[in-house]
């Protein structure tokens, strides 16, 4: 039976939602912003054109002096003049270079270019830097997209990968030559007067992927020499040093310290180089004399320990939380993974290490009686551990004189220095690669990116 409608009843009819709207976009992100960009789209034809004049100047002949030979030191005669140009940070530059030539040496030199320290047909110094910049936190392709973004400037990512090699090598070399020359005993050093009582070197490892490839072609031409094979397997160790001051360690909160400054070593090498780099460093800054004390905290690693004795004056201090780690090992295989008692126990033996009791948690470990051949192997362990390192473990007494026990600085260093820049998914470095960009990192994370300007790029030939 139909129902009928009352008398006076309306049907309630639900109204269909709107359809979605696209977000508008507005023409501009305001009038200053459109100012700015006019500004720069004005004056950066104008800048390139003063650039472009400054050039011009260097161009006289009549400035222009016969160059010598590199080969037998006779003058060398005109041969001829050629347009070349190089790429700036404001454009294409353009000028007339002289070439002079050594028949009997068969040797070229172009006068104008090698005072002004550029390369025909590529980057220009200025912006190489500004590129490498880019290239040292970001990888070469976004590098790329970056400079057009900040810079204006429309270079593809072999460009910034070559303008970072060229100054990374010159950085690889003077950080090599740096610490060789501090090596030599008859080295000069920056001035101790002001040397601090102590400070404080902490030292680490880590691996990196490394290519493998064997050989390199080339598509025309003799073949390039062979890549020095890699050793053991597709890694190598990533060594790395920071240095501080005590009297720079701060407390930010109840228990919690942050460093003011640091300065930070690193290099794709063996243990001697790392330690020979350190060791540069500290006479760079005049922080270490007789009267230093050079506290070294690292982990159980033989080969850091085997070198400490470069440091007359040292103070040698095992990494508390390693030292936790070989305690969490016995307690997980005594009382299980997990356990709250095993928390209970490691937290104790933690206590009585930074009381400065390690005499007494050994006695107190060579008191147990472990239940099972597994549990008795990890005790003896860490009684081993604690015995070879216990001149080391005098926590109670680093913590009064403010010298710290954890290795954290270095662990920071491993992230900030290799982890964030040549550790992302999918990377292999071949050695000069890894070596050149690692120089490069160190000088910006150590405010020292300026030391560029006064290195001079190396030659794509050289």
């Amino acid at each position: 039976m139909a129902k009928q409608r009352q008398p006076g009843s309306t049907r309630t009819k639900i109204a269909a939602p709107p359809p979605p709207q696209r977000p508008q976009l507005a023409e501009s992100g305001g009038r200053f912003l459109q100012l700015e960009r006019e500004t720069e789209q004005e004056f950066r034809p104008q800048l390139l054109q003063a650039l472009q004049d400054k050039v011009d100047h260097f161009q006289d002949p009549a400035l222009e002096v016969a160059p010598s030979c590199p080969g037998c030191g006779k003058a060398m005669g005109h041969h001829d003049s050629r347009r070349v140009w190089w790429l700036t940070r404001f454009g294409r530059i353009h000028a007339l270079a002289r070439r002079y030539r050594c028949q009997p040496c068969q040797q070229n030199r172009r006068p104008l270019l090698e005072v002004l320290g550029v390369e025909p047909g590529r980057i220009s110094g200025s912006l190489a830097r500004l590129l490498a910049v880019l290239a040292v936190v970001a990888p070469y392709p976004l590098a790329a997209q970056l400079a057009g973004l900040l810079l204006g400037v429309k270079v593809n990512a072999m460009g910034v990968w070559r303008a970072t090699q060229r100054l990374g090598e010159a950085a690889a070399r003077y950080s090599e030559q740096l610490s060789q020359y501090h090596a030599d005993d008859r080295s000069e050093g920056a001035p101790t007067q002001n040397a601090p009582p102590a400070v404080v070197l902490s030292v680490d490892a880590c691996m990196l992927g490394m290519q493998v490839r064997t050989h390199r072609r080339r598509t025309c031409g003799e073949p390039l020499p062979p890549l020095p094979a890699v050793e053991e397997g597709h890694f190598r160790d990533v060594k790395t040093g920071v240095l501080l001051l005590p009297s720079e360690r701060v407390e930010t909160s109840p228990g919690r310290r942050s460093v003011v400054r640091r300065f930070l070593v690193s290099c794709l090498g063996d243990a001697d180089a790392i330690f020979q780099r350190v060791y540069g460093q500290l006479r760079e800054l005049g922080w270490v004399d007789a009267r230093t004390v050079v506290v070294i905290v690292g982990d159980g690693a033989e080969w850091i320990w085997n070198r400490t004795k470069l440091y007359v004056n040292r103070c040698e201090i095992l990494d508390f939380w390693h030292a936790l780690e070989h305690a969490w090992a016995f307690a997980r295989v005594r009382y299980g993974e997990g356990s709250k008692q095993a928390d209970r126990w490691v937290r104790q033996i933690g206590k009585d290490l930074r009381a400065g009791k390690v005499l007494e948690v050994i006695a107190r470990l060579e008191r147990l009686s472990p239940p099972t051949l597994q549990a008795q192997e990890s005790l003896q362990s860490l009684i081993g551990y604690y015995r070879e390192h216990a001149a080391r473990m005098r926590y109670d007494e680093y913590l009064r004189l403010g010298y710290g026990i954890g290795s954290g600085a270095v662990e920071s260093a491993h992230k900030q220095v290799i982890h964030a820049r040549l550790r992302q998914a999918g990377m292999r470095w071949s050695e000069a690669g890894a070596r050149r960009l690692l120089a490069l990192r160190l000088l910006l994370l150590n405010d020292d990116w300026t030391t560029l300007d006064r290195l001079r790029m190396v030659s794509l030939a050289g």
